[in-house]
C-alpha cells in the first residue's frame, strides 16, 4: 500500500462515517410518518430532551419582558423561579412520543395547548419528511457533525434558520439517538405568549 492511499481510506471512512446518522434520520423520519410511537420511544432520550425544552421554555419566558435585565435582583429572582415552575409542565406535555411524532410530523405540535392556532406554512416550512433516498441530501448538507458521536440536523432543511428545528442525534451503543430537539423562533415566541397570560393571571 503506497502511503498517500492511507489519507485517502481515512477521508473516505470518514465519509461514510458521517452518513450514519442520516440511516437513522431516515428510519426516525418513516417512524414519524407511520406514527409510530413506539419506534420514537425507543430512540429519544426523553429525559435529555425534556431537561432541554424545560431550559428553552423557561429561556422563552425571561425574554418575553425587554425590561428584564434592569429588574431588581428579588424582581428577576422571582420571574426565574416563576418560568421554571410554568416550564415543566408545557415540557411535560411537549415531550411524549406521541407528541414527538406531532411535531417532527410538521414543524407544529397541534395536539398541545398553546393558546392559538398553528402558524400559516410558509415556503419552507414542514416537518421531518424523506420520502426517498435522494431526499437525504439536503438534510446532509444541513447538518452538523460536532466530534464522533454528535451530529446536529436542521428540519427541514430548505427553511431559513429561525424557522427549523434543530435534532440533535447522538451515537451510543452504535445506535444514533435523538437527545435534543431545540424549537424555532415561532414556537418559542408562542411559549412565552402563554407564559405570559398565565403569569398575568397569578399576579
Amino acid at each position: 500500500m503506497r502511503w498517500w492511499s492511507i489519507p485517502i481510506l481515512l477521508l473516505l471512512g470518514w465519509f461514510a462515517f458521517t452518513l450514519t446518522p442520516l440511516w437513522a434520520l431516515y428510519d426516525l423520519a418513516r417512524a414519524v410518518q407511520a406514527h409510530d410511537t413506539d419506534y420514537i420511544a425507543r430512540h429519544v432520550n426523553f429525559r435529555t430532551l425534556r431537561l432541554s425544552v424545560i431550559r428553552q421554555a423557561a429561556a422563552a419566558a425571561q425574554a418575553r419582558d425587554p425590561a428584564a435585565p434592569d429588574v431588581e435582583p428579588r424582581e428577576r429572582q422571582r420571574l426565574s423561579e416563576a418560568a421554571a415552575a410554568l416550564a415543566v409542565p408545557i415540557a411535560e406535555a411537549l415531550v411524549t412520543p406521541a407528541t414527538v411524532v406531532d411535531l417532527l410530523d410538521d414543524g407544529w405540535p397541534q395536539s398541545v395547548e398553546l393558546g392559538q392556532e398553528a402558524p400559516a406554512p410558509r415556503s419552507g416550512g414542514g416537518g421531518l419528511r424523506i420520502d426517498n433516498l435522494r431526499r437525504l441530501i439536503p438534510f446532509y448538507l444541513a447538518s452538523e457533525m460536532r466530534g464522533f458521536r454528535t451530529v446536529v440536523v436542521g428540519v427541514p432543511p430548505e427553511a431559513s434558520r429561525e424557522r427549523r428545528l434543530r435534532i440533535r442525534l447522538r451515537l451510543r451503543n452504535w445506535t444514533w439517538r435523538v437527545v435534543d430537539i431545540e424549537l424555532n423562533d415561532d414556537l418559542r415566541a408562542r411559549i412565552a405568549q402563554t407564559f405570559a397570560r398565565a403569569d398575568a393571571k397569578t399576579r
